[in-house]
């Protein structure tokens, strides 16, 4: 195994340990403190509720990945679209971008109405919220990425009358991908809490949907349980945009 594999393994061990600890530290100060389940449940009552059928765990988790990978896919594609677009053409960019920096300023949480006046109940309003909140890091750090190439290979390719598309393919995209990955991983983290403002606000399924249920029945386990379930959504999201991004972009360059 190489020196950068070990590492690798150590961090992940590292990583499998502490949140393992914490787990007992809860479960043990939960049960010498005999703190009421209302309350905090312990680690163990939180997983029993899994096995009830009454909170449809299945359904409404499927219903809440479709949200937030639908918001995460429709921000990643027009971010770096826009992003291209702003970069070849300086007008645009001046234009369009203040107005985008406006519109990220609005909370999202008054947005939300609107969006489901206009769009109704269902899937697509809470997508386009997550949307609503990924989108713009994503556009401003690809937009980043693509005007920090070298003035020098510029240069180069448009001294061999390289055209704007070789310019992009071969020098900027491969340039921006540390920079698209970055935003990339912090549009993941937002896609989640996107998803879950838009099942706040008004919602017929989902994890979010199912936190406003049993919360008036001080049903905690159930909440915490569905708080546990949002996290691990989240971590997967996450965990495959570090694939891909270990997949094309070279380790040396990746931003950390």
């Amino acid at each position: 195994m190489t020196e950068a594999g070990r590492q690798s393994v150590r961090s992940a061990a590292i990583i499998v340990l502490v949140h393992a600890a914490v787990i007992v530290l809860w479960q043990v100060l939960v049960d010498v403190f005999q703190v009421p389940k209302f309350v905090l449940p312990s680690p163990l009552d939180t997983i029993r509720t899994l096995g009830s059928s009454q909170y449809a765990w299945f359904s409404n988790s499927l219903v809440t990945s479709a949200e937030i990978l639908g918001g995460f896919a429709l921000g990643s594609i027009v971010g770096v679209a826009m992003a291209v677009v702003f970069t070849w053409s300086p007008l645009v960019s001046a234009i369009l971008l203040p107005l985008f920096v406006t519109l990220n300023m609005i909370p999202k949480v008054a947005l939300g109405p609107l969006i489901i006046v206009w769009f109704s109940y269902g899937i697509v309003p809470n997508i386009l919220i997550a949307f609503s909140i990924c989108f713009f890091p994503i556009l401003l750090t690809t937009a980043r990425g693509l005007r920090e190439v070298e003035p020098d290979l510029l240069d180069l390719v448009k001294s061999l009358r390289g055209s704007r598309w070789t310019l992009f393919r071969k020098i900027q995209l491969p340039g921006s991908l540390p920079y698209v990955f970055s935003g990339m991983k912090v549009g993941a983290i937002l896609a989640v809490a996107g998803a879950i403002v838009g099942e706040f606000i008004a919602s017929e399924r989902g994890l979010g949907y199912l936190m406003i249920q049993v919360q008036s029945a001080l049903d905690t386990p159930a909440m915490l349980m569905a708080v546990v379930l949002l996290t691990l959504l989240g971590v997967v999201l996450y965990g495959l945009v570090l694939l891909l991004e270990r997949l094309v972009v070279v380790r040396d360059v990746r931003l950390h």
